[in-house]
């Protein structure tokens, strides 16, 4: 396995107010602990090819990879010509997924608007991620679909947040250009199990997220079950330190070990700082190299 990182604790810098580049992330992350960094659609200022290979050369100055892009495509809206849209951009990153040399690049299934039926938003998000895996296969890149929440910048949580709608979206999909990118603390956010789910898609996950979530004072896990659903992130719940939450760690690790996983695992966690993303790196570094 190789571990990656990802910048959740400068979301806001790289993307609003760009007050940080990519650049100076990129030389930031270079003193932790891994291999490679996961981008985000929204950190580059264009998708310029002299821009990309900036980028490219920046990384590998760092000896670093980027294995991963990170993008939220939206296929639940009800105008066909915005879903039409969408697979374009989508195409877009995957083009921006091998200009940097990586080889995987996310896609989701769209916000959860309240006038999109469940049968009618799954035909969508089908549709539209077999449309693009020829364009996929011909760059070489895999199209990884998460166990989402919310992206940062949507209204809406995701669509398939709950896994019976997520399973029944990737059981549809039969293609060595789709996996599954696990995210177990999103699990948690739909109120289910992430161990239940990863035994379930433990034969298909070729990346994963390497986040968690611990309980404010004075709640209950089982709080989460009785949430009804709702915009915005789970208030009871605080992003942490990777193996300070709620995860079982140890037995996930024991579990995609057993299923034969060796690809990349992304920190999304470290909101408040390098120094949680160093304390993250340092968990997870033993699980990575098969010593834990």
């Amino acid at each position: 396995m190789k571990l990656a990182a990802f910048p959740k604790c400068f979301m806001d810098q790289l993307v609003v107010q760009h007050t940080l580049t990519l650049f100076e992330w990129i030389e930031m992350a270079a003193d932790l602990p891994i291999d490679g960094l996961e981008m985000y659609e929204g950190a580059f200022q264009n998708f310029q090819p002299d821009y990309l290979s900036k980028v490219r050369r920046a990384l590998e100055r760092k000896h670093l990879e980027a294995p991963m892009l990170c993008c939220s495509p939206d296929f639940t809206s009800p105008d066909a010509q915005e879903r039409r849209r969408q697979v374009e951009r989508e195409k877009q990153m995957i083009d921006v997924t091998e200009a940097l040399g990586g080889r995987f690049c996310r896609v989701l299934s769209g916000q959860r608007r309240p006038e999109v039926s469940r049968a009618r938003g799954i035909a969508w998000v089908v549709d539209s991620i077999r449309e693009l895996l020829d364009y996929a296969s011909a760059k070489n890149v895999v199209l990884t679909m998460e166990n989402h929440y919310k992206d940062n910048y949507w209204q809406h949580p995701e669509f398939a947040q709950k896994s019976e709608i997520y399973l029944e979206i990737i059981n549809r999909i039969e293609s060595p250009w789709f996996g599954v990118q696990y995210d177990p603390s999103n699990t948690l956010l739909a109120g289910e199990d992430p161990i239940e789910l990863l035994q379930k898609i433990k034969h298909r996950v070729v990346t994963m997220h390497a986040s968690d979530r611990k309980l404010k004072p004075g709640h209950a896990l089982e709080e989460l079950r009785a949430v009804e659903d709702a915009v915005g992130y789970a208030a009871i719940l605080t992003h942490g330190v990777i193996g300070t939450g709620l995860n079982d760690y140890p037995k996930i690790f024991a579990i995609l070990r057993e299923a034969g996983f060796d690809g990349w695992v992304s920190i999304e966690d470290g909101v408040n700082g390098m120094d949680e993303l160093h304390q993250s790196a340092k968990f997870l570094l033993p699980f990575i190299h098969g010593k834990a």
